[in-house]
């Protein structure tokens, strides 16, 4: 780079120059920082306001803020393009909520920002912008996770992109579903969902018993059935936790998809309808076996925790029971496995009995009549009973 000698201001050495290039009028600095030399327009023909730029960049050297010209350019719509191609390479299975939540909802609002910009004021518009649009606490949490995965790419690429994690908050979500299938109501679903066709019957069947995810049955080949040892395997990699698993089928399972897989080729697809087309979006069918069993609004997820407290409720040790669901941790297991309200009152109703029983059981043996008794000695030294009221 050409240098005029002539306009470049003299300074004491380590303290950096302002200069301007032959034929222009706008100055430059150049500074440097662990042996290694940065040159940066100010964009400014004065040189006052060139000084003052010179100063602060030597200023941020000093305190430890600095964060270099090129990492200063750099954009929230980069960190982007690096996160989404990530998770194309890795192949998540979340790709697509990913891209739909920076194209429709972070794009619209960081993406001409910096990254050096974002901080937490910034964020908390944010947050405030996507809660009066009617987003709940969880749908901005999880964009909010999407916006940190992306500083976390660029803190870590080589060179770095960014230098700093900005302080990303974390909601309270309010929203988690309770939602259950109670035990009379089974037989109503059963027959209602029997109607759809076999492949409804079917994946509910598998859905109340083992709480699969819907992922996970819809894509369900024959070859991962095995009527012989009446076994159905999720293989590696197919699951949303990449884990495999296999379960027995119960009876009820075994002649439902014994119905499914009968004149199937290894690679079909367990739940089709008409024996070929696989099932995918079923949410209608489901909304019209909700309303034929007279259940009300109750989701297809919900099955999943359905499975959860009746296992639960079998005795089945908890471990096991993440297995067969592929709850990879307890956290968030603890999430399906809450306690249904007809639990509550069962328990409640189990307590009062077993209260009744131990009341007869002192009343025939005459130790209560609504008194308790102590004991103290008596003016002669032995010893007295006498009754307190309760």
């Amino acid at each position: 780079m050409n240098q005029s000698n002539a306009l470049r201001a003299p300074r004491p050495r380590g303290t950096g120059c302002v200069y301007r290039q032959r034929g222009s009028t706008v100055w430059w600095i150049k500074y440097s920082r662990g042996g290694k030399s940065y040159r940066e327009s100010t964009h400014t023909t004065e040189q006052k306001k060139a000084e003052k730029f010179l100063a602060r960049r030597l200023a941020e050297i000093q305190t430890g803020n600095f964060y270099g010209p090129r990492v200063e350019r750099v954009k929230i719509s980069e960190l982007a393009e690096d996160f989404l191609r990530d998770y194309k390479i890795n192949q998540r299975k979340s790709l697509d909520d990913a891209e739909a939540r920076w194209k429709l909802h972070l794009n619209p609002f960081f993406a001409h920002f910096r990254a050096i910009d974002v901080g937490s004021d910034l964020l908390a518009k944010y947050v405030d912008l996507r809660q009066s649009e009617g987003a709940k606490n969880a749908t901005v949490n999880r964009e909010l996770a999407c916006l940190k995965r992306m500083y976390s790419l660029g803190l870590h690429s080589t060179p770095p992109k960014v230098y700093r994690m900005p302080r990303f908050p974390m909601l309270v979500e309010r929203n988690v579903r309770t939602g259950f299938v109670e035990d009379e109501q089974y037989e109503h679903l059963a027959m209602a969902s029997g109607k759809i066709g076999l492949w409804m019957r079917a994946l509910f069947e598998c859905g109340y018993v083992y709480g699969w995810r819907v992922s996970e049955l819809q894509n369900l080949r024959v070859k991962q059935v095995h009527l012989p040892s009446r076994t159905i395997r999720l293989e590696v990699g197919t699951t949303k936790n990449d884990e495999g698993r296999e379960v027995l089928m119960t009876e009820k399972v075994y002649q439902l998809i014994g119905q499914c897989v009968d004149g199937k080729a290894e690679n079909d697809y367990v739940f089709t309808r008409d024996k070929s087309k696989p099932i995918r979006d079923f949410r209608e069918s489901w909304e019209k076996v909700c309303n034929e069993a007279g259940v009300g609004k109750l989701l297809f997820h919900d099955l999943r925790r359905t499975a959860a407290r009746n296992l639960r409720r079998a005795g089945v040790a908890e471990g096991v029971i993440m297995k067969i669901g592929g709850w990879k941790t307890r956290s968030v297991f603890e999430r399906y496995a809450v306690i249904a309200q007809s639990d509550v009152a069962d328990a409640m109703q189990k307590l009062e009995a077993k209260k009744a029983q131990q009341t007869a059981e002192r009343s025939h043996d005459g130790t209560d009549f609504g008194h308790s008794s102590v004991i103290v000695p008596d003016d002669q030294g032995a010893l007295a009973k006498k009754s307190k009221v309760n």
